[in-house]
């Protein structure tokens, strides 16, 4: 009875080595998973952090671009301002002109009266 006790015994010895062993593995498979998963996501951050850094560098570069439009922006701003005045400029020497337009077939008419001179066609 003692060889069926040592057998039993051996068999439940290896039954639990086994359980044992499967766990182990079960648990060392579970945290190789994580472990992997941690990986995965550390690459994913530094690839995202690559990332943002090139729009960092995109960033500096349009606020660079932007200055440079706000000084050319400016410099039209003067051109703006000159067109305009030359423009009422233009507009005040149209008014002069055209005065003095009607003022000459005035003056041209009343020559033509005075020497009685047949209008010109």
């Amino acid at each position: 009875m003692a060889s069926g006790k040592d057998t039993e015994k051996d068999q439940l010895t290896a039954s639990l080595n086994d359980l044992f062993t499967n766990v182990s593995d079960m648990i060392k498979g579970e945290l190789q998973g994580t472990n992997n998963v941690l990986e995965l996501l550390e690459k994913m951050n530094v690839r995202v952090g690559e990332e943002y850094k090139g729009f960092g560098d995109v960033a500096s570069g349009l606020r660079v671009f932007v200055e440079q439009l706000k000084s050319k922006s400016s410099t039209f701003d003067n051109c703006i301002q000159q067109l305009d005045a030359i423009e009422q400029h233009v507009m005040e020497f149209e008014a002069v002109i055209a005065m003095l337009d009607r003022y000459v077939s005035l003056l041209e008419s009343k020559m033509q009266h005075v020497y009685q001179i047949p209008p010109a066609s």
